[in-house]
């Protein structure tokens, strides 16, 4: 059965300052704005240096790609639906030894359609680890009562693309708006297969923001072996044929020689959300309807000026 509410988290925020990163065309590693106190300096990646960066870091185990990320990358976050390859990341960096601590804050994107033992297993992490979880909804939205008032009896059935943008796409951009997000780990492995086969360790999306997989190389094998030799909790719903676990109305089991994503959207040309693609076409859709909306206040206002 799905369920309506959340888990009781953390709403706050991280309260730290912006740092810009971006990636940049430069054959140089490193590009650097002046700092002064008003303003802080801008870092950059070049392709060149991204491309050097996977060659070296596809070499080291995951807990050392943490280790690099939480020392090299300012405004970083996990973002989670609490998969078994984000409790294993999870849990690395609740391990990490050295003189600097990770503060990683979760991000969790609560589409009020969850089953009821993802948001159990929130509650569960939350207590265990102890971390902040930034909880973000569709907005204007608390329940699945709300969801379907406002866009309608199944959407996802209706139109899957619209339910992708409002109910993930969305959240996630006001997420990274808010929380002022440069970087982000995320669970994405070569093995879960679909377009995930030939994933980087690091990458740099349309918008800006670094994408780290630094469970990239594993397979579900090598999660399965971590999470049960370090008693990780997990979802129970993988105790029943379940590999890959997202909102209710879309996931089903898998058999045994199936990708472990071949139960999401199964019968469907997808195998991702929105959330890792580029912008799916109704956020280009979005776009261009908002840009000829300010062309035609621009037209407007230049006419009350020349009257």
């Amino acid at each position: 059965m799905p369920s309506q509410h959340a888990p009781n988290v953390d709403f706050k925020g991280s309260g730290e300052e912006p740092i810009s990163l971006s990636i940049h065309d430069d054959e140089s590693g490193y590009a650097s704005a002046s700092s002064s106190t008003e303003s802080l300096p801008e870092v950059y990646f070049s392709k060149a240096h991204l491309k050097y960066l996977n060659a070296q870091l596809q070499k080291l185990e995951p807990e050392d790609i943490l280790r690099w990320c939480v020392t090299s990358l300012p405004g970083l976050y996990q973002t989670t639906a609490f998969g078994l390859t984000g409790l294993v990341t999870l849990d690395m960096l609740s391990k990490l030894s050295g003189p600097i601590k990770p503060k990683v804050d979760l991000i969790f994107l609560d589409t009020l359609h969850h089953f009821d033992e993802t948001l159990a297993l929130v509650e569960k992490v939350r207590k265990r680890y102890g971390t902040t979880i930034h909880v973000y909804k569709p907005e204007g939205c608390e329940t699945a009562d709300d969801f379907a008032a406002k866009h309608g009896e199944r959407l996802w059935e209706t139109n899957d693309e619209l339910y992708d943008y409002v109910a993930k796409v969305e959240p996630s951009h006001r997420a990274y708006s808010e929380l002022q997000v440069k970087a982000v780990l995320t669970g994405r492995r070569r093995s879960q297969g679909g377009k995930r086969g030939d994933l980087n360790i690091v990458e740099v999306d349309e918008t800006g923001l670094i994408k780290v997989n630094p469970l990239a190389n594993w397979s579900f094998k090598q999660v399965q072996e971590y999470i049960e030799a370090n008693n990780v909790p997990y979802n129970e719903l993988l105790n029943r044929g379940y590999k890959s676990v997202g909102d209710w109305h879309s996931t089903q089991p898998v058999a045994q020689d199936e990708d472990e994503r071949s139960g999401r959207w199964k019968g469907k040309a997808k195998t991702e959300c929105g959330i890792h693609n580029p912008k799916s076409r109704y956020a280009q859709f979005l776009a261009q309807q908002k840009l000829q909306q300010q062309e035609a206040e621009l037209s407007q206002a230049l006419q009350s000026v020349v009257v």
